[in-house]
C-alpha cells in the first residue's frame, strides 16, 4: 500500500513516515501545498494524509483537487483545529476522516486501516439508482433529485443523504450515524451530525410539502415521509 504524507513540519512528517513504514506501508511525502497537488494527481497512492495548515496552499483547497481528479482516493485530514465549522469545512472538501493534533500514532493507523478496508471491500447494496418516496440518488452520476429538482450537494452530504435513504422507518442514533457515515466515534459534546442534518433539511425538505428527515428527542433521527 502507497501513502501519501503532506505535511511541513518535516519532524512530524518522519515521525508518521517511520511509523508506517514500520507497519510495511510504503510512504512518498510532500511538504507543501502545490507540491502535493503535482504528485498526488501525477501518481497513484491507496491513501493521502494531509495538514490542512500548509506553505502555498492550504490543505482545504488541496483537497478539493485531489478529490476532483481522483475522486475514489480516501484522505485524512491532520489539524491543530478541532473546532464543529473547521471538521465540517474539511468534509465538505472531500475528506473521509479527520484527526485533531496531537493525535496517537495508534489512532492514525486504525484510521487508515479502516479506510483501506473500506476502499477495497466490493458494494453492499446492487444497482445504481436509490428512491424514497420522490426522492432519486444516482449512485453513479452522483446526481440527486426531488420531485425532479436538481439538488447540489457536497460529498458528506451526499454519504450522509445515502445513509439515510438505506435505512428509512427507523431511528438511527448520531453514534450509529458518527460510525457508519463518518466511521469513527465523536465526542458527544460535537454537534456536527446536527449541523449536517439541518444542511440536508435546507435543501431536500425546506421547499417541499412533505418533510423527509425527523427528529426522534434523545434518540436521533428518522428518515420517513409525513
Amino acid at each position: 500500500m502507497h501513502i501519501l504524507v503532506i505535511e511541513d513540519d518535516v519532524r512530524v512528517s518522519e515521525l508518521i513516515k517511520r511509523g508506517l513504514e514500520e507497519e510495511g506501508f510504503s510512504i512518498s511525502t510532500a511538504y507543501d501545498g502545490e507540491m502535493a497537488s503535482r504528485i498526488a494527481v501525477q501518481n497513484d497512492f491507496d491513501l493521502i494524509i494531509a495538514d490542512i495548515i500548509l506553505p502555498k496552499m492550504n490543505g482545504i483547497e488541496l483537497c478539493k483537487i485531489i478529490r476532483n481528479s481522483k475522486p475514489e482516493i480516501p484522505i485524512i485530514m491532520l489539524t491543530a483545529l478541532g473546532t464543529t465549522d473547521d471538521k465540517v469545512e474539511g468534509f465538505d472538501a472531500g475528506a473521509d476522516d479527520y484527526l485533531v493534533k496531537p493525535f496517537d500514532f495508534r489512532e492514525l493507523l486504525a484510521r487508515i486501516k479502516a479506510l483501506l478496508k473500506r476502499n477495497q471491500a466490493p458494494p453492499k447494496y446492487p444497482g445504481d439508482l436509490l428512491k424514497y418516496s420522490d426522492l432519486e440518488m444516482d449512485l453513479k452520476t452522483k446526481i440527486v433529485r426531488r420531485g425532479g429538482k436538481e439538488i447540489d450537494l457536497t460529498p458528506k452530504e451526499f454519504k450522509f443523504l445515502e445513509f439515510l435513504m438505506r435505512n428509512p422507518d427507523r431511528v438511527l442514533s448520531r453514534a450509529e450515524i458518527s460510525e457508519k457515515v463518518w466511521e469513527t466515534s465523536f465526542d458527544t459534546g460535537t454537534n456536527f451530525i446536527d449541523v449536517y442534518v439541518n444542511y440536508l433539511r435546507k435543501k431536500i425538505d425546506n421547499d417541499f410539502e412533505a418533510k423527509l428527515i425527523h427528529t426522534k428527542p434523545g434518540m436521533g433521527f428518522i428518515f420517513k415521509e409525513g
